[in-house]
Order: structure tokens, then sequence, then C-alpha cells
């Protein structure tokens, strides 16, 4: 069965959840949930902090592969690499060098793109905020992501950074990469599942975060990149009584099980 937004949407509402498929025994040890896409099976390994695996009827995508390699030893190697900025909890060359293979392909914002080797800068594609890619029947929105905070303007300046959108058949995927709530996250429509960032200073804080998600009102979002400077988190359970019935909060483990305390 296919799940359109409108049925998790109902599935939710009658049923207080939405019914998730374990999906491999290693899934489970990262916390996988597993939905079902218009194009097939899409399975969401939390790595740490920002990092992502997907596993796509497409293929399998990395969001922000950063750390040691060997996190990600037992996934397939990467058909697609997402990267939204520079900073080094979301890009680190020599990680990227580790696990690129031959058929993978890297989708960069403009600045990254420019820092990458001619190895790397090969496979990959730079899109801006606004610009649309495709690939493997994908659709990929790059949405901006940048602080609307003037004292946090320097961590995140306008027009620098991607958030991404990809849209599968009738399932639509937000990764908000690191931002403030921006008119463009206000104005998303139809997203089945969301990535939302928040860690104070160099993002937003949860009350900020919770605005955003009801805004554009996702079926489901996972709170992602919520350890702060200080190596504390955000408050989970405050940004989910926040966001209410306007979409259902999800954790992922992204810290060990340490952040869920």
């Amino acid at each position: 069965m296919t799940l359109s937004r409108r049925t998790f949407m109902a599935t939710a509402a009658s049923a207080g959840v939405i019914a998730i498929m374990p999906f491999t025994a290693n899934a489970a040890a990262h916390g996988a949930n597993s939905f079902e896409t218009g194009q097939g099976t899409l399975t969401i390994h939390p790595i740490e902090h920002a990092s992502i695996v997907m596993e796509t009827p497409a293929g399998v995508i990395y969001v922000d592969p950063v750390g040691d390699a060997a996190q990600y030893s037992t996934f397939p190697k990467p058909d697609l690499i997402l990267l939204t900025h520079e900073h080094g909890d979301h890009f680190a060359p020599e990680t990227l060098a580790t696990l690129v293979a031959d058929k993978t392909v890297l989708i960069t914002n403009p600045a990254v793109y420019d820092k990458l080797d001619d190895t790397l800068k090969a496979k990959a594609s730079s899109v801006a905020n606004g610009d649309q890619t495709e690939f493997n029947g994908i659709t990929i929105d790059a949405i901006p992501a940048h602080n609307t905070t003037p004292e946090r303007a320097n961590f995140h300046p306008e027009g620098r950074d991607n958030g991404y959108v990809l849209t599968m058949g009738d399932f639509r995927i937000y990764l908000s990469g690191d931002t403030e709530v921006t008119d463009a996250m206000k104005g998303l429509k139809d997203i089945d599942l969301a990535f939302v960032c928040m860690n104070l200073p160099f993002t937003m804080g949860v009350e900020q975060a919770a605005e955003g998600v009801a805004a554009f009102a996702p079926a489901v979002v996972y709170p992602y990149h919520y350890r702060n400077k200080d190596k504390t988190f955000s408050d989970l359970g405050k940004f989910a009584e926040l966001v209410g019935d306007k979409a259902e909060v999800r954790m992922g483990d992204w810290y060990g099980g340490a952040d869920h305390a």
C-alpha cells in the first residue's frame, strides 16, 4: 500500500501513531523507520547529529556524512550524497573520500562544490537556493537554509547553504540543513517526512523549530542536529509538546541514546 500524505494524516488521527515496519536487524540497531512511497519502501537510518542514510527504491542516499567511516560500513555504498553546507559537522572531505564509490553522485551547494578536490568535483553537481535537479526519478529542490536572527547571521548567511526537498512519486521529504525558520520553510507544501534542526546558538531553539513545523505541518517530523555548543541537548519533550497535533514527532537515535534521558 502506498501511503500518501493524506493517508499518513488520517492514520495518525485515527490511531494516534503511524505504523512503522522493521527493516533489518542492522536497521533496528540504528533506530531506522520505514515508509511506503509511490516508488517503494523508504528506510531511514539516523547515524549521528546531521548524518542520515536513506535506503530508497532509487538508490542509497547519504545526507551530510561525516565522522568515522566505520559508522557506514554496514550500509551499502551511496548512490547519491547530499551535502547542505561547508561546516565540519556536515562536510568532511576525508570521510567522503572513503565512502564514495565509482557509482556515487554528489549534489552540493555551490560553496561546498568549490571546496571539493578534482576527483570529487567530477562526480558532483552544484545546486543553489531555488534550483531543481533530478536523480534516478527523485526530484530534488534546493531550499534556502540560513539564519534570520541578526546576531546569528554569520553562522549561516542568506544565500549560501541548502536544505533539500526530495520528491519520490507522491512522497515528499524535507531536510532542513542548518537554518532558522525562513519564508521558504513556512511555504513548504505536502511534506510527508521532515528533518528539522535545532541547536543554539548556531541554528534555532525548540520554540522556533516548533513554530516552523507548525507552519508547514509535515505528516512526520524528526528533530535532528540538536546537540548544543556545550554538548547538552535541546529539550525534545518540549519540542514535541509545542508541535502538538501539527505533526507526528518521532525520535531517532542520533547520539547513542544519551539525548533521551
